[in-house]
């Protein structure tokens, strides 16, 4: 069973969101944390890697491990979590809502033995990785990081898989991004986002 690890990065996230207010714009953050982790709980030990006190709590309440984010983006914040883990990892954003245990599962089990899936959005970025081990991680997320990801794991002489599971590519990034998927959104999401 492989660890997950789920970065937050807190109040200042989802910027896109902007045309809402901040507190709704937080309050649906942390929806869509919880609905991630809901998820995650079935599946393996989960840690969330953030600065963010209100998804400690979340992630408490959702028996998950906490690791305080040392700054420096998104791949930062898992190469800290990933400093801990022995074993396979999966590792999974925080802001794709539709996702259930089964989605995991299917990552988990495309992952190669010795190599990396991943997952990308629509926009060419990594909503999530395999790794069947930490060592295979690289902090290289951004504007076309699933291109980065797998030319990095070609470069280590590993296997890679394109994993294609859509509640792991759909991820929201704009209003737009939860209309678009709103029939398929987590229950704690779309009470944030009908509130």
């Amino acid at each position: 069973m492989a660890a997950i690890v789920v970065p937050f990065r807190g109040a200042g996230g989802k910027q896109r969101l902007g045309s809402l207010p901040d507190d709704e714009r937080q309050a649906l953050a942390l929806a869509m944390l919880a609905d991630v982790l809901a998820a995650c709980r079935d599946v393996g030990t989960t840690v969330v890697v953030t600065p963010d006190e209100d998804a400690a709590r979340v992630a408490t309440r959702h028996e998950a491990e906490t690791v305080d984010d040392p700054g420096g983006g998104q791949g930062e914040a898992v190469a800290a979590a990933l400093r801990d883990v022995v074993g396979p990892v999966l590792v999974v954003n925080a802001d794709v809502p539709c996702v259930v245990a089964q989605d995991l599962r299917l990552l988990e089990a495309a992952t190669p033995e010795h190599g990396l899936a991943y997952v990308a959005a629509s926009d060419g970025t990594t909503n999530a990785l395999g790794l069947s081990a930490s060592a295979l991680f690289a902090p290289l997320y951004g504007p076309g990081s699933a291109e980065r990801f797998r030319l990095h794991a070609h470069t280590m002489g590993a296997e890679v898989v394109p994993a294609a599971i859509p509640n792991l590519a759909d991820d929201v990034d704009s209003i737009a991004d939860l209309e678009r998927l709103e029939r398929r959104i987590g229950p704690r999401t779309l009470a944030a986002r009908t509130r």
